[in-house]
């Protein structure tokens, strides 16, 4: 029995009877719905994207970007008061003096990790919750590499340039694609176990946006299997690598010349603060999706609250393209239980179509993930050819049975697991019925400025992976975060190593004056304190209910002043 009610039903029989002509179609490599021109892609962003909404955006009034236009909730979040009070913290005595402190222990900061430890250096790897707790963990579809006869990085580069618009930093797109397939071979060298074929040869999907089948994948756990490999092997330097979980930093620290020489750490369970000194620092703690920007679910883990953002803003650092957000085209909403859960883009790279509720395929299946997206919120809401789910959302139609029709039956439950897994708890088969989707907020285009060699603007702070700017420009490619985390990630632990090294017996004196001043500008430019920042855990129990405990609860960050 389905696990749909009983009322859409009547939609999900046009999508069987619609089904047999768009199979013929595609199986005979006839395009349903031609791909956009320019022109139609820029027509559709500028009227349904979230990004271009009027209210979308606002200029931030402090700080080394003051004047340029970011997204208007990040706005308010770099715009709030330091969480901590300088002078209730004594510096001189460091808990941990190491050469590299690492924030983040997602996959960037795991491989910055042992890039340190292989250099012979000693590194302390802290983390919000657990090792491993991150959005690279969350990754399904696959990383993009060119490693096919037909491929090489230079298409891929005009891809990733392409999908971002122009607008990437082109030394650093020409680093992710020209490292890409030397990345794919490491992970393997570590244990990462990529599809394959019979005869040992890679198997490779198409993503959105992309010229060429070039997605790599471990069925739909990609991100997980890359995990694995990198904790594990992290795991393997005790010796050099000193982990430290739910110690999220609060703030960095900075030496005499104003260069980052270490953080503060909080303890999330003993309530207590760290002080680590470090020769150099690596910003790794991912993006920022639970801010839940234009009130979107998402697929962030629980953590993704843009601390480093916030961090790397105090000291100082200047962030690049924060007025761009991705929202995946297919986020799970319906089922209410998974409301916002990714849909790997895999399914329309296997074959699935959105098609709305008559049936109809209304976009190329594989447009660049903002192009799509908007086309989803356009069909659902201005078309009104949507799906109303109980709780008065709108989705559109995802037909993933194509899949086993067009590559054979159990295509699905090889290379989907996850997502059949996923959906058959409440009752729906995804071999045989569509699932239901709508735009998420998925990643955090922009981030802290780098250069190649991921240092920041603030000397002796670099940045790795979702928390960075300037790879994907203002929308990001399928496959391309993964192997950004992993390029940059190697690339960061190489490079402050070698910072650590040129710096080895330097103890450098440590200061929050940074949070003095910052805190200052926000008071002459007559900012009032209503909130503080970075926030640590997203609060989501009901504000009326906490003020009925509390008085002086704010709503704002989900904490109390």
């Amino acid at each position: 029995m389905s696990g749909y009610p009983e009322y859409m039903q009547v939609s999900l029989e046009k999508v069987k009877a619609t089904r047999p002509a768009r199979l013929e179609k595609a199986k005979a490599g006839r395009e349903v719905v031609k791909r956009m021109s320019l022109a139609e892609r820029e027509e559709v962003l500028s009227g349904f994207h979230p990004d271009y909404q009027p209210d979308a955006r606002k200029p931030i009034r402090i700080g080394h970007n003051k004047g340029e236009e970011m997204t208007s909730r990040v706005v308010d979040l770099l715009e709030s008061y330091p969480s901590i009070n300088p002078g209730d913290f004594d510096l001189s005595e460091p808990d941990f003096d190491t050469d590299v402190l690492i924030i983040g222990a997602g996959g960037g900061g795991c491989m910055a990790a042992i890039q340190v430890a292989n250099a012979g250096l000693n590194s302390v790897l802290a983390t919000k919750l657990r090792v491993g707790d991150s959005n690279s963990m969350m990754s399904q579809g696959g990383m993009q590499a060119a490693v096919n006869p037909h491929d090489n990085p230079a298409i891929h580069y005009l891809d990733a340039i392409g999908g971002g618009h122009f607008d990437n930093k082109p030394e650093l797109v020409e680093a992710l694609t020209m490292d890409g397939p030397m990345i794919a071979g490491y992970l393997e060298e570590l244990g990462v176990m990529w599809d394959k074929d019979s005869e040992g040869i890679c198997n490779t999907e198409s993503g959105g946006g992309t010229s060429r089948r070039r997605m790599l994948s471990c069925r739909d756990y990609t991100g997980a299997e890359i995990q694995r490999v990198l904790r594990d092997e992290v795991k393997n330097h005790p010796d050099k690598i000193t982990i430290v979980e739910y110690s999220p930093a609060v703030e960095l620290l900075l030496d005499e010349a104003g260069e980052a020489a270490g953080a503060l750490l909080y303890n999330m369970e003993t309530e207590e603060y760290t002080v680590v000194r470090a020769r150099s620092v690596i910003m790794s703690t991912g993006g920022f999706g639970r801010l839940h920007i234009k009130g979107f679910a998402t697929t962030n883990h629980y953590g993704a609250t843009a601390d480093g953002l916030v961090m790397a803003y105090h000291a100082g650092a200047k962030l690049l393209y924060m007025d761009s957000v991705q929202f995946h085209p297919t986020g799970a909403v319906y089922p209410e239980q998974i409301l916002g859960f990714l849909i790997t883009e895999k399914v329309r790279g296997l074959g699935g179509q959105p098609v709305n509720k008559e049936g109809e395929l209304f976009v190329f299946p594989l447009e660049p993930r903002d192009v799509e997206a908007a086309s989803f919120i356009r069909e659902s809401t201005k078309r009104g050819m949507g799906v109303k789910t109980p709780a008065g959302r709108v989705g559109v139609w995802l037909d993933s049975p194509l899949i086993d029709l067009l590559s054979g039956p159990g295509t699905i439950q090889t290379t989907l697991p996850a997502m059949v897994r996923q959906f058959k708890r409440f009752g729906i088969d995804i071999t045989q019925e569509p699932m239901l989707v709508y735009p998420t907020l998925h990643y955090q285009n922009g981030g802290i400025e780098i250069n190649t060699d991921t240092r920041t603007t603030l000397a002796g702070l670099f940045a790795a992976g979702e928390v960075s700017g300037g790879v994907h420009g203002r929308n990001r490619l399928m496959g391309n975060s993964v192997l950004d985390y992993n390029v940059f990630g190697r690339r960061a632990g190489k490079a402050a190593a070698e910072r650590a090294k040129a710096l080895a017996g330097r103890e450098a004196k440590l200061s929050l004056d940074h949070v003095r001043a910052f805190r200052k500008e926000l008071e002459d430019t007559g900012i009032p304190e209503t909130s503080h920042a970075p926030i640590l855990i997203p609060e989501y129990r009901n504000p009326e209910v906490l003020k009925k405990h509390r008085k002086n609860y704010d709503p704002f960050i989900g904490q109390f002043l």
